[in-house]
């Protein structure tokens, strides 16, 4: 998929992870590909999760020292659709050490939604969809944990996305029922995106650095974990050699890279901030 991707009807799943970290907070995922590659996609991942894992549910937190080959064998299966260019996938997080003062003390309460917002705004580009034919984006979400008056107001703000200015020549359509909370239980795809947004979490906040109390070693657990990071990290330098997963991924002078590249992170960093 570029920037023609086929026509035209899109479908983004969505999780969250850390809310706060040690070092890196705030950590957002999402997976994207075109409806006429779900079922195909859909069909593999579920085979391959069988296959490998013999489960009906991929999640980070479940990897161990007993099904860790089983998880890097699943994600080599995924990042060869993200390598193929079949399903995009984008990463937001925000580093401790920025402070922002843009927010009011209300803003704040809501920190978690306005950011899953500005993720789904700008995290895949997708103001650089080509507008000729409209282009239908349907959104699922991994199940809120906010109470909901303020999920509602937050379906309300994504739902306004495709009356904003910038995205107008992109000829964006989202329905209100377009926007699902789902359980992931049912959304395999999700499941995949939760172990690579558990992995970079996991990363970035030195977790796999951690040793148990009074050990003197890592646990057998911390290391699998390890060991499926490492092979997601490789993964990516496939597509692109020297990836920092720790900065926000270059757009490379093409302001369209941010809909083009099938997988990039975004460290999320307020403009007013110290």
């Amino acid at each position: 998929m570029g920037v023609d991707m086929d026509k035209n009807r899109f479908y983004i799943y969505c999780d969250e992870s850390v809310k706060k970290g040690s070092l890196f907070s705030n950590f957002y995922g999402g997976a994207m590909l075109n409806s006429k590659d779900f079922e195909p996609v859909k069909s593999v991942l579920e085979t391959k999760r069988a296959d490998a894992i013999g489960t009906t549910e991929l999640k980070w937190q479940k990897i161990n020292n007993y099904n860790h080959k089983g998880y890097i064998e699943a994600m080599d299966t995924f990042f060869d659709f993200i390598q193929d260019d079949i399903i995009k996938v984008r990463i937001m997080f925000t580093e401790n050490r920025f402070k922002s003062n843009d927010w009011n003390d209300e803003e704040k309460q809501f920190q978690f939604l306005m950011l899953y917002y500005q993720f789904l705004k700008h995290g895949f580009g997708l103001r650089y969809l080509d507008g000729q034919d409209s282009n239908s984006i349907e959104i699922f979400l991994d199940n809120i944990p906010e109470n909901e008056k303020s999920r509602k107001k937050f379906i309300d703000y994504l739902f306004g996305i495709q009356h904003l200015p910038i995205f107008i020549d992109a000829n964006i359509s989202i329905l209100r029922q377009q926007i699902s909370e789902v359980d992931s239980k049912a959304h395999v795809i999700m499941q995949y995106l939760d172990v690579v947004l558990g992995s970079m979490a996991f990363k970035l906040n030195k977790l796999n650095e951690v040793k148990g109390a009074g050990k003197a070693r890592r646990g057998k657990r911390t290391i699998a974990k390890d060991n499926v990071y490492k092979h997601i990290n490789k993964r990516i330098r496939e597509i692109y050699p020297n990836f920092n997963i720790g900065i926000t991924t270059g757009k490379k002078y093409n302001q369209a890279n941010y809909l083009i590249m099938p997988y990039r992170h975004w460290v999320f960093k307020s403009k007013n901030r110290e």
